[in-house]
């Protein structure tokens, strides 16, 4: 089975909402960054998860909203906007936080499970994870999968070990 096919019958995207997402990003000129788990498997060897989190360029997250909402369901959070739609377990996660701003300009093209999408720098993967790791309000066992994700990117990229504060390399394994 081709990776994106796989991708999507974990997720059961029998709507092909990561399609129109993608499409309608493109197609508006919506600058983006694909971060997070998705963001690490682009440098690692890829895990499954339901999560798209995606970073957006500060001056087009009023507009990509806007847009989505036409489409999709749209549910704000504190830090996120969430975004699915009926026929897929996929979860796209806007993430609002303006210090994942800065990592759209530096995003690249990079292959995820089979699609090609505007990643963040590898630097700028590992320090989103550094931050949801460091964040004790989320759950714990989100963080214990955002250390995990640290730990697979370090592997990859052992030079990126010298930025991973001490306190997050005293639990890694």
């Amino acid at each position: 089975m081709q990776a994106l096919a796989y991708w999507k019958a974990v997720t059961q995207d029998r709507s092909d909402f990561l399609d129109e997402f993608l499409a309608l990003l493109v197609d508006s000129g919506i600058r983006y960054a694909v971060i997070g788990g998705q963001g690490v498997n682009a440098y690692a060897e890829p895990l499954v998860s339901l999560d798209l989190d995606v970073a957006v360029a500060t001056e087009d997250l009023d507009r990509v909203e806007s847009l989505l909402s036409e489409r999709f369901r749209v549910e704000q959070f504190p830090h996120s906007i969430n975004v699915n739609a009926d026929g897929s377990q996929l979860r796209v996660q806007l993430q609002t936080d303006s210090r994942y701003a800065a990592f759209v300009p530096r995003a690249e093209p990079r292959e995820v499970l089979g699609v090609t999408l505007q990643v963040a720098a590898v630097e700028d993967v590992l320090q989103g994870k550094i931050w949801a790791f460091l964040d004790e309000t989320r759950r714990a066992t989100k963080r214990q999968k955002d250390l995990a994700d640290i730990g697979r990117l370090i592997e990859a990229y052992p030079h990126l070990r010298a930025r991973v504060p001490g306190e997050v390399l005293n639990r890694l394994v």
